[in-house]
């Protein structure tokens, strides 16, 4: 899930802020991954036993770039992949 939210962040104008909890922890994955650079305002309180935080996702690093050109070369890649495994060469 983080890696498919990772490819919506590069259709995204960024900065872009980032409210849903289940969003938020995608985020925090994917900046302790180092894919990716955001802030994280302070904890508020949401309502009963609860807290809410909001991510500003700054930009798609190096490192998050690479890990998106290797998920779109990898249709190829096993395209590719399957016709060797059965004999058949690419010309």
């Amino acid at each position: 899930m983080p890696l498919l939210f990772l490819l919506r962040l590069q259709h995204t104008l960024l900065p872009v802020r980032v409210a849903l909890p289940e969003e938020v922890r995608i985020v925090s994955v994917l900046v302790a991954t180092g894919l990716i650079e955001a802030e994280f305002a302070p904890v508020r309180p949401a309502g009963r036993d609860t807290a809410s935080r909001i991510a500003t996702v700054k930009r798609i690093t190096e490192e998050g770039l690479a890990e998106i050109a290797k998920m779109s070369d990898a249709p190829r890649f096993v395209k590719t992949s399957m016709q060797f495994a059965r004999g058949l060469r690419l010309m």
